[in-house]
């Protein structure tokens, strides 16, 4: 057997025999082992007090101490050394004391072989490196739990702490909340006391909008956007007399041109107003935009299709819907007549199917565009702004003909509603 590279292990044999000593010794050291030879046990036991060793091989009969009490000892002494009793008698009393007190490895009989010795110093080495490599290991995870533990407490304190803050701002963002409600609030009852139709209709704007916004047509921040434009669209009216706002709504075309600009700029005023309760530019866009028309003939900015922002064409209809005096039938009619051209199509079609303002039969539904399905069955035929059949009635959808609708839309927006069969 070829020793470790870096350091051979270590061997201590203890036999009152000088020639029994000498040969074991001999035995071992050319196998290139560490060998300390020793005879007598109690000056082995003090060897043992200064050094460690892999190996301690003894013999059973010596006239100091017998090699069983010796290698008893030597456990307290090195608990991890692997122990060998060499012994001429194996009675069944000296197995049963060496296992049971002295935790002997093996047993060597006299006379003993080489081949057979050196097997059994093989293996104790190997029991020696695997003992005090899982002592190492066993001290590591000590540590490694020891470290795991204090880890966890000061994860719990940082949890802790974390939920600390989350309860903090939890109660900071509802308490921000309640008073931006409470802002909101504040201004449609200011809107109210200035006039009450603005009041009115403030009030109805909100209604739509929470009905669109929850639709699955907006992202978050567009639907946060169209319910807090809704609330405050207005708010630039009060700068406008009520003498204006009457001769508006009773006789809009006595305006003169001065006046219809002070009413066509109340959205820029708005917006402004606006910035003082809700600060995201992304309100005051769609506050600003919510009188464009689809076709660009609005204002303030003359904008059109898609640069008018989406929660703001959605808008422009349900302040259609709740500015108009007509009878709501007619003023659903009006704002069909206008699809395409000062509303966005695709916005009519969400604001009548959340609000549900026309009651369709049981087995027919209204869709948006982008709604529509492979296997839809068209309840109404669908026509392009210049009145020619696209496709017909009770004609089912295929991917080729959703296809031909969108790209159709996308050269002229396609005004109609949307009718399925459900």
């Amino acid at each position: 057997m070829t020793a470790p590279a870096n350091r051979s292990p270590a061997i201590l044999i203890v036999d009152d025999e000088p020639i029994v000593l000498g040969a074991l010794k001999e035995t071992l050291e050319r196998e290139r082992y560490q060998v300390v030879a020793c005879s007598s046990p109690i000056k082995a036991l003090t060897i043992l007090e200064e050094r460690d060793f892999a190996v301690i091989i003894s013999d059973q009969k010596m006239p100091d101490m017998l090699g069983l009490d010796f290698l008893i000892e030597s456990r307290r002494l090195r608990p991890h050394a692997s122990r060998v009793l060499i012994t001429a008698v194996l009675s069944l009393p000296t197995i049963v004391d060496a296992i049971n007190k002295g935790e002997i490895f093996r047993f060597v009989a006299k006379p003993w072989l080489r081949e057979e010795l050196l097997a059994t110093v093989r293996n104790a080495i190997q029991r020696h490196e695997l003992v005090t490599h899982n002592e190492v290991l066993m001290a590591q995870t000590q540590q490694l739990n020891a470290q795991l533990i204090v880890a966890n407490s000061e994860l719990e304190k940082q949890l802790s702490e974390v939920e600390q803050k989350r309860q903090k701002l939890d109660e900071f963002n509802r308490e921000l909340t309640s008073r931006y409600d409470s802002s909101l609030e504040l201004c449609r009852r200011i809107l109210t006391a200035y006039d009450p139709t603005l009041g009115g209709q403030a009030k109805a704007l909100v209604e739509f909008a929470s009905k669109m916004a929850e639709h699955g047509s907006f992202s978050d921040a567009e639907s946060h956007s169209l319910r807090s434009a809704a609330w405050l669209c207005d708010l630039g009216l009060i700068g406008v007399s009520r003498e204006l706002l009457r001769t508006f709504r009773t006789n809009p075309s006595q305006l003169t041109e001065r006046e219809r600009a002070t009413l066509n700029n109340h959205p820029i005023y708005s917006q402004t107003l606006a910035s003082l309760v809700d600060p995201r530019p992304e309100v005051g866009e769609v506050i600003r935009a919510h009188h464009e028309c689809f076709d660009g003939t609005g204002y303030p900015d003359g904008i059109a299709t898609k640069s008018i922002p989406w929660a703001a064409r959605c808008l422009a209809v349900a302040v259609g819907f709740v500015e108009s005096t007509s009878p709501k039938q007619t003023t659903i009619d009006t704002i069909l007549a206008k699809s395409g051209t000062k509303y966005d199509p695709e916005a009519v079609r969400l604001f009548l199917k959340v609000t549900q303002l026309v009651h369709l039969p049981r087995q027919v539904r209204e869709i948006l565009l982008d709604e529509l399905e492979p296997g839809m069955v068209l309840a109404t035929g669908i026509y392009s702004p210049h009145g020619l059949l696209l496709i017909g009635e009770g004609q089912a959808l295929g991917p080729a003909t959703i296809a031909k609708i969108r790209d159709h839309n996308q050269i002229a927006p396609i005004a109609q509603r949307l009718l399925v069969y459900s």
